[in-house]
């Protein structure tokens, strides 16, 4: 976890969870994550089962030009990462995983800025399926960041991580294996993971994408 606000909530959300999968919606004091806080989300089911924004912090909100309350998440991403992100959101709701994800957002002007955004399980109504717990910071903060709204956005890395630290390598294979599916590098044969470090830790590279298996922070 490269950026404060999403260590800040990470450790917020694991500290209040107890030794549950995830915490309760209404657990959540906001004045405990202040400095986390505008760039804070959560995600809601809607109607046509798509994750959309419930609530969603002010620098968040700045860097899409944009009010997103109510808007898709799964929009947000290309048309070749849905499936992807679809996938991942699965680990997070049904494995109760926290998804770690880099990407690289571009404007109409084609000027790029890369992010960072956690995703966690939040239960609702003792379901964890319905909510999502998450964070987005743009790892640098160019000039023009607020003005020149991200258009397009695509995946360059993921991390899942179990904070138990249950033993789950045969799921983190299995969604490596789908995402790079799901990112436009499919077949009939799964992709081949190649050595690689990614900020300083030893990962697997699928095409473009990087998976690095974590445990407990």
């Amino acid at each position: 976890m490269q950026k404060t606000s999403t260590k800040t909530l990470y450790d917020y959300w694991n500290s209040i969870r107890g030794s549950r999968s995830a915490p309760d919606r209404k657990d959540i004091d906001p004045t405990r994550i202040r400095e986390a806080l505008a760039n804070t989300f959560i995600l809601e089911l809607d109607e046509s089962e798509k994750f959309s924004f419930r609530l969603a912090g002010s620098h968040l909100c700045t860097s899409y030009c944009r009010e997103l309350k109510g808007r898709s998440f799964s929009a947000l991403w290309h048309e070749r990462d849905h499936d992807a992100m679809e996938t991942l959101m699965r680990a997070v709701t049904e494995d109760h995983a926290v998804a770690l994800v880099t990407f690289q957002g571009t404007t109409a002007l084609h000027t790029k800025v890369s992010f960072e955004t956690i995703l966690m399980p939040l239960r609702h109504n003792g379901s964890t399926h319905t909510r999502l717990l998450g964070a987005m910071t743009a790892l640098d903060e160019p000039y023009w960041l607020g003005v020149q709204p991200i258009m397009e956005q695509r995946i360059t890395g993921l991390r899942l991580i179990w904070p138990d630290d249950v033993a789950l390598e045969d799921s983190v294979r299995d969604v490596a294996s789908h995402v790079a599916h799901s990112s436009g590098f499919g077949g009939a044969v799964a992709p081949a993971a190649m050595p690689a470090i990614v900020y300083g830790r030893t990962a697997r590279r699928y095409a473009h994408l990087a998976v690095i298996d974590g445990g407990r922070q």
